[in-house]
């Protein structure tokens, strides 16, 4: 995170013409076309609920290391990665990419996710969520994310998440698992074995998600990674929990593990990776640590679960 918030100095200090970190590469910030979605499905008829008065643009922007950061979204769509005929096994996860619900990282924690989750048999689906509004200017939205990774908010208790930003998120990812199961047999999916992974930002908007627990929107099993570790209300039957952190990570690997001790309290079962090194937002990127061991790892336990075998007939 720290060479994040270099990089996004230096872009400031590149565009007022002064001298560069040293040994820091000059970033690129860019905003670019749009890629056609082919496969997205719009979430909602019409304007998303809560969103009636959003007047700004989708922006789609290339960020450091060639990323593509999707931002000021107000009309969310849910992306199908499905597996290969004859190789699919039933299972399904919503994919959630993180971004500080500024942006959606979609090419490290949503894209690639999603296609590795496919090829291992298992249903995936790209959740392009409603974003905060960002300013579309190149220069302004840099400055505007340095002051908010400098100055990150203390996060000790979940009812933080709260507010429209983690509301709408959470909306949108309830809306998604309601499209998910209403089309289970159209794309393969058993819907009792409907799952959530998210990172960061999306890690939050899978707890959010998870202990607003809707009858109709309930994950069957969550995949927080680089998220909250604070303690938590769990619901009253919690899921099979999955979560990963690295030490290293600045923003959220200091807030205890309270959310696995309460999680297993309330009678809920919780495998967690501590990765000794990997910083935040170790995603699909390899780090050269453990981190990168951290998808193998996911699949492994959902198989030791028994999610990726149907359930006796």
């Amino acid at each position: 995170m720290k060479k994040l918030i270099l990089a996004l100095a230096g872009l400031m200090m590149t565009s007022s013409a002064m001298a560069q970190p040293a040994g820091m590469p000059a970033p690129s910030f860019k905003t670019m076309a749009a890629t056609p979605e082919p496969a997205a499905i719009p979430l909602y008829e019409g304007v998303a609920p809560g969103s009636e008065g959003a007047t700004h643009t989708e922006v789609w922007t290339r960020a450091f290391n060639n990323e593509v950061w999707i931002r000021n979204i107000t009309k969310p769509t849910l992306t199908p990665f499905l597996p290969k005929k004859g190789k699919a096994n039933g299972a399904a996860v919503l994919v959630i990419p993180g971004g500080g619900f500024k942006f959606v990282s979609a090419s490290n924690e949503g894209w690639p996710i999603a296609q590795w989750l496919a090829d291992r048999g298992i249903a995936a689906f790209v959740l392009k969520y409603r974003t905060d509004e960002t300013p579309a200017d190149n220069d302004a939205f840099a400055k505007a994310m340095i002051a908010m990774f400098s100055a990150p908010p203390k996060i000790d208790r979940v009812a933080e998440f709260g507010g429209d930003t983690v509301g709408r998120a959470r909306a949108d990812a309830q809306t998604a698992l309601r499209m998910i199961r209403g089309n289970a047999a159209k794309w393969g999916v058993d819907p009792k074995r409907v799952g959530i992974v998210g990172f960061s930002a999306g890690a939050m908007t899978t707890m959010a998600t998870t202990l607003a627990d809707a009858p109709d929107a309930r994950p069957d099993f969550i995949a927080p990674i680089y998220g909250f570790m604070g303690p938590v209300t769990p619901p009253a039957k919690p899921q099979p929990m999955f979560a990963a952190i690295a030490g290293d990570d600045s923003l959220l690997a200091h807030t205890g593990f309270g959310l696995i001790e309460s999680w297993t309290k309330a009678g809920g079962s919780a495998e967690l990776h501590w990765y000794s090194g990997g910083g935040h937002g170790f995603g699909s990127h390899k780090k050269g640590t453990t981190s990168d061991l951290w998808f193998d790892q996911f699949v492994a336990w959902m198989k030791a679960q028994g999610f990726l075998k149907a359930a006796a007939k």
